[in-house]
């Protein structure tokens, strides 16, 4: 097993340690949670950059890799309906295009034939990530002392409003990747 496919792996053992923070209520738990989503969504980035950097790009790697991002991704979603930061429609949006695009994948996989994630299924997870990481961490400044002084009122208009962009805008990167993604493997939705 290579670097790139090693950080793949790691990203889906730090969706544990994730998940059980984010259960907690207390500010500290919330940043170590935030943290750790964190340094995940990097071995994203850092994974992609070594395989193609030094051509370790494998069949392991096309279709893990995707399929890494979308559990974390997915956690950090779940656990927002959870504590109210995020409408349940949202992520039913989101997870029915992962769902989706992952039977797609199966499907071409079984076929022999390992269909990887292009820029606008990238682009989207990016902005997933992002919408996340701020989102956490503007629960995290605003149920903690740090906001005691910080946030006025302008900021905190701004901050919110910044999270629900994100919010939309990784909703509309999602239909339009997913669109894409079926275009591209009509053959195998397709095939009689």
């Amino acid at each position: 097993m290579n670097l790139p496919n090693i950080l793949t792996v790691l990203r889906m053992i730090l969706i544990i340690p994730f998940v059980i923070l984010m259960q907690s209520q207390s500010p500290a738990a919330l940043l170590w949670a935030l943290i750790i989503f964190a340094a995940a969504s990097f071995t994203d980035l850092l994974d992609g950059k070594i395989a193609r950097k030094y051509n370790l790009v494998t069949n392991f790697g096309k279709l893990m890799d995707p399929l890494a991002d979308k559990l974390l991704v997915m956690s950090a979603m779940l656990l927002f309906i959870e504590r109210r930061w995020a409408p349940a429609f949202v992520v039913v949006i989101i997870l029915s295009r992962e769902f989706l695009v992952t039977s797609v994948r199966l499907l071409a996989a079984k076929e022999g034939t390992v269909i990887p994630a292009d820029k606008w299924g990238k682009a989207k997870t990016v902005v997933q990530m992002i919408w996340i990481i701020a989102t956490m961490v503007w629960f995290y400044v605003e149920g903690s002392s740090i906001a005691d002084g910080v946030l006025g009122l302008d900021a905190a208009f701004w901050g919110y409003g910044s999270i629900i962009v994100l919010m939309w805008l990784s909703v509309i990167l999602t239909l339009i990747s997913g669109f894409n993604y079926i275009v591209k493997a009509k053959d195998f939705i397709f095939k009689p």
